[in-house]
């Protein structure tokens, strides 16, 4: 107890009349507690919830995620514009699918992909246009695939959201992450990827025979498996490198206190890499599909 310390005896913790002066002693100045009202605003204080991105203004993997959802949400809903419009025209006399809400997806979303890349500062309404045709695309591409061969949609997405999951576990145990000698050779490989795929469309367009098949370069058997599906394979594992990336580039926004507005082009990033591999995987299942 303070009444019995020693330490108030000492001269020099006492005044001229022999008061002790040593804190926490019996003459000093004793702690009174808070009022009330100031106790329950402390109380309300400590028991509410950390401060998210909208009170902090800053990038949260949380409010990254939302977005990201928000984005999938855009994509589905016109996703199933395209699948209905794809089909729409397909009669009994008719049997072809429409190929427009694919390519109008296609055309409009590599734009806005093109602007939202370049543009130094991200743009929620040219974000959200992006999901928007890249559902399009994604509904319109989808159904012409699931009508030629049925069941193959179902399995790309369980494809697809099988490599997003075991990557995006794989990162948050630690387990992978971006280097910049994987990246540069990602990078390599991505011109490389670039330039046979345009020299493919290229020569479907102008029917070189040597571009035959469905998916021209690519139905070429190598050692009795088509060139389209080992590119594939390579392919998928870019894409899920690309997440990696994708991951680290919000987790080094979210460390360095970026403005909360960043969290969108994290979104947008997950998305054009997500789209990127559910196509090729529903080319690689296409291909093996029309092998059989």
């Amino acid at each position: 107890m303070a009444l019995n310390n020693p330490a108030f005896n000492n001269p020099a913790f006492q005044d001229s009349r022999g008061a002790s002066t040593y804190p926490g002693g019996p003459a000093a100045t004793q702690y009174a507690p808070p009022p009330a009202a100031e106790a329950a605003q402390l109380d309300g204080m400590y028991a509410s919830p950390p401060a998210g991105a909208r009170e902090t203004g800053r990038m949260t993997v949380e409010d990254t995620v939302h977005k990201t959802l928000a984005l999938f949400g855009v994509l589905v809903v016109t996703a199933v514009v395209g699948w209905l419009w794809t089909m729409a025209g397909v009669t009994p006399t008719n049997p072809n699918p429409s190929i427009a809400p694919w390519l109008i997806g296609a055309l409009g979303g590599f734009v806005l992909a093109m602007v939202n890349i370049f543009k130094k500062q991200p743009s929620v309404p040219l974000i959200v246009a992006y999901a928007a045709f890249e559902g399009l695309f994604v509904g319109g591409i989808s159904a012409f695939f699931e009508f030629i061969y049925p069941g193959i949609v179902f399995q790309a997405t369980l494809a697809t959201l099988s490599v997003v999951g075991v990557t995006l576990a794989l990162f948050a145990s630690g387990k992978i992450r971006a280097s910049a000698k994987a990246t540069k050779i990602f990078l390599i490989a991505m011109v490389g990827y670039l330039v046979f795929s345009l020299i493919n469309v290229g020569l479907m367009l102008f029917n070189v025979p040597i571009a035959g098949g469905a998916f021209g370069l690519r139905s070429i058997e190598v050692m009795g498996i088509p060139l389209g599906v080992i590119i594939g394979l390579l392919v998928v594992v870019m894409a899920a490198y690309s997440l990696v990336l994708d991951f680290d580039q919000i987790q080094r926004g979210v460390r360095a206190g970026a403005p909360r507005k960043y969290a969108w082009v994290g979104a947008f990033g997950i998305m054009v890499t997500v789209v990127w591999l559910y196509v090729e995987i529903l080319r690689i299942l296409a291909i093996l599909r029309g092998n059989d």
